[in-house]
């Protein structure tokens, strides 16, 4: 249960001033980045991004002026009508979905150790007070719903409220079974300064058979299932030692972690089965993932966070693409995106292999040395990737000579047809043999007859040159004895 939130002080301090010198903005709303630490009470703060407007200029986040009481006669006069109408303070109001999509796509930018945890607003404090609590805490359901928690069961997420009247902060923390708000401890803090970075190339090469009439999207993520049960298995090296549970680290700068995956088990009886096999997915390529970890935190964590960000960033890849193929669904282009024609396959018609690439990630520069990531498809660049942060994450610096590319290879998936693995057998005989092939299939087994029996023959020529040749070296012999 999360006691206390501590924040890094200069970002949101800095924060704070940049809002407030604004002095037109009225209301904001905004996601709260941070961590809920597994081994502490603390809730960690890092950073503070605003939702931007909408599609069509709206602010995600307005003031509704309050209903007049029912029963209080209107006094008349303009004095009196004003103050009256002033009574109530307005209320907030939100575009729960556009701030849900937000939070979708900065957690698809955050690496391991860092996720969103929850939002904050920018109100007066009769406003906040106005708002009834059920609509706080759904928001904050619908942006924690949007937003993935892979292997973690924390019940709780943050409500952050900065008042400018009178300016003061307040936090409060969400029970998400009850909705229920209670208030929690508010603390300062360096903590961007005091992250450590660790950092893990994972390599990964899997194959797993295709059954007829499996949709793209069950097929991709059985594949990664597989993967997530064999990265949870595996065991870490830190800069070259195994770790133990009872593992310190004594020196800074990044540290890198290796993998040492299990050797593969036998496959469930099910998976090997080949009842209703159209083929088989041959997934391979690698993985570049960071993981930082935050002050009091034990570095079991560490490895538990570079694990999630693993299969988060592989989960992240196919829901790009899915979002492009449906995106693309949409419009009236004449040819389809690479997206969506890969998400029309049909594995049981295929009758030769066929691959496609998975988005790469990159690396930008953030917060204090601190990166976050985005994906690029084949047809983007770097600045693609750019414009995507200065929208989502609001960033503003120009990093683009700064942002690496550890992943030199994308990741990729190749569909075979089940009868071109198996010895023996190949997908034109499973299709059978058409009227205009049978002449050709016929033309190259009689050229195979001819060629098994000339081999004979030579075989046959040969031992028989043998034979006579061991017999003029036995004869001489035998004629001196």
């Amino acid at each position: 249960m999360v006691k206390a939130v501590v924040a890094d002080e200069a970002r949101i301090k800095a924060f704070e001033d940049a809002v407030a010198s604004s002095g037109v903005l009225r209301s904001q709303v905004g996601l709260v980045v941070g961590k809920l630490s597994a081994s502490s009470d603390r809730a960690l703060v890092y950073s503070l991004l605003p939702t931007p407007p909408t599609d069509a200029g709206e602010p995600a986040c307005s003031l509704r002026a309050a209903a007049p009481s029912a029963g209080k006669a209107k006094p008349k006069g303009g004095k009196g009508g004003a103050g009256a109408s002033n009574d109530a303070p307005p209320t907030l109001q939100f575009d729960v979905d556009w701030v849900a999509e937000h939070a979708r796509q900065v957690s698809r930018m955050l690496l391991g150790g860092m996720s969103v945890m929850g939002i904050y607003i920018w109100s007066s404090e009769g406003s906040f007070k106005a708002t009834p609590s059920a609509v706080l805490s759904q928001v904050i359901r619908v942006v924690s719903q949007s937003v993935p928690w892979y292997g973690s069961d924390f019940d709780e997420r943050l409500l952050l409220h900065l008042s400018y009247s009178p300016r003061r902060w307040a936090c409060r923390i969400c029970e998400m079974a009850s909705g229920s708000l209670r208030p929690c401890d508010f603390k300062y803090s360096k903590l961007l300064a005091s992250l450590q970075t660790f950092r893990c190339t994972y390599n990964f090469e899997t194959r797993l058979t295709v059954v007829q009439a499996e949709p793209f999207k069950k097929v991709i993520s059985k594949t990664i299932s597989h993967l997530t049960k064999e990265v949870q298995n595996a065991k870490a090296l830190i800069d070259g030692d195994l770790f133990l549970d009872d593992m310190t680290i004594t020196s800074e700068g990044p540290h890198e972690v290796d993998l040492l995956v299990p050797f593969k088990n036998n496959l469930p009886a099910g998976e090997c089965s080949l009842e209703g096999v159209a083929g088989l997915l041959l997934f391979a390529g690698s993985v570049s993932a960071l993981a930082y970890l935050g002050p009091k935190e034990s570095i079991s964590e560490a490895i538990s966070d570079l694990k999630v960000d693993i299969i988060a960033s592989l989960r992240s890849r196919l829901d790009i693409i899915l979002d492009e193929a449906d995106d693309d669904s949409t419009t009236n282009d004449m040819e389809n995106s690479a997206s969506q024609k890969v998400t029309q396959v049909n594995f049981h018609e295929l009758r030769e292999p066929y691959s496609f690439s998975f988005p790469r990630r990159i690396l930008i520069p953030w917060l204090a040395g601190s990166y976050i990531c985005d994906y690029l498809q084949q047809s983007e660049t770097t600045k693609d990737a750019m414009e995507r942060c200065k929208e989502v994450i609001s960033l503003e610096t120009e990093v683009e000579n700064s942002i690496l590319e550890p992943e030199t290879a994308a990741s990729t998936a190749t569909l075979e047809s089940f009868w071109d693995v198996v010895p023996g057998a190949s997908s034109r005989a499973r299709a059978g043999p058409g009227p205009k092939d049978e002449r050709p299939e016929q033309a190259t087994g009689s050229g195979r007859t001819q060629g098994n029996s000339f081999s004979i023959l030579a075989a046959l020529f040969v031992l028989l040159v043998a034979l006579l040749v061991g017999f003029m070296f036995a004869f001489p012999a035998n004629s001196k004895t």
